[in-house]
């Protein structure tokens, strides 16, 4: 596609008429199609407003918990932008470990990435041009590398996202809430899978929550919290076992 723009614009020199601002272009689900599956599941759960989401959202992953973010249209291309994440608190340098352990498996010298606001980058990095598509690489700025250690890579640089308000509301919002607990505009996000591609459907969402050890899941604006699931789960299992 880069090859047939540049010929476009550069050799036959014509204007530009686009210009790809994000990469939200996959498939999307009604909040009805996820209700249904989550009730046909058998799992507990609860619908939240949009305040309520981020804000739940934010307070699980500051408290260190492991969560499971489905929102919008899939992301196209290699990465995970904020709609089809798991995403946990950059601050705690345990956090690498723990996602290995519990869920993604990845060799350990592989770094995770950061997800920062748009207008908050200058602060965090030495390089402040956006970098929507997770990516370029920046180096972290010296003093803000203790900070936000589980994305800071061992030469000091972290394969950044920059989230904008207007291409991705929700997810803004969610790092813009985490940044009011926590006072740190970043946070980790890496893809919502585990040794899969990357999650597409609800289906696939949940059942990657049910076989990992992930904390909290969010898909679109319904809550499922780890320890009521297993609990169902349990007690599916004792029946099914007890006939």
């Amino acid at each position: 596609m880069g090859v047939c723009y540049y010929i476009h614009n550069q050799l036959l020199k014509q204007p530009r008429s686009y210009m790809m601002e994000h990469a939200y272009t996959g498939p999307e689900f009604a909040d009805g199609a996820i209700d249904s599956l989550l009730s046909d599941s058998g799992i507990p759960y609860r619908k939240l407003s949009d305040a309520e989401l981020t804000r739940i959202a934010a307070r699980a992953i500051a408290d260190g918990k492991i969560v499971g973010w489905f929102q919008g249209r899939m992301e196209f291309g290699p990465r995970a932008l904020g709609n089809r994440s798991i995403v946990v608190d950059p601050r705690r340098a345990e956090m690498k470990d723990i996602l290995n352990a519990r869920i993604k498996k990845r060799e350990p010298f592989r770094p995770f990435a950061p997800s920062i606001l748009e207008e908050r980058v200058a602060e965090y990095f030495e390089q402040s041009h956006p970098a929507p598509t997770m990516l370029m690489v920046y180096q972290i700025r010296e003093d803000k590398r203790s900070i936000i250690p589980a994305v800071t890579h061992v030469d000091g640089s972290g394969r950044l996202q920059t989230v904008s308000r207007q291409t991705n509301p929700r997810y803004h919002q969610l790092i813009s809430e985490f940044e009011r607990i926590t006072g740190v505009p970043v946070v980790l996000n890496t893809s919502f899978n585990e040794d899969e591609p990357i999650v597409c459907t609800p289906e696939e969402a949940l059942n990657c929550f049910d076989r990992t050890k992930m904390d909290t899941l969010f898909l679109g604006n319904y809550i499922v919290e780890r320890s009521a699931a297993e609990a169902t789960l349990a007690e599916n299992s004792a029946e099914i076992l007890s006939r």
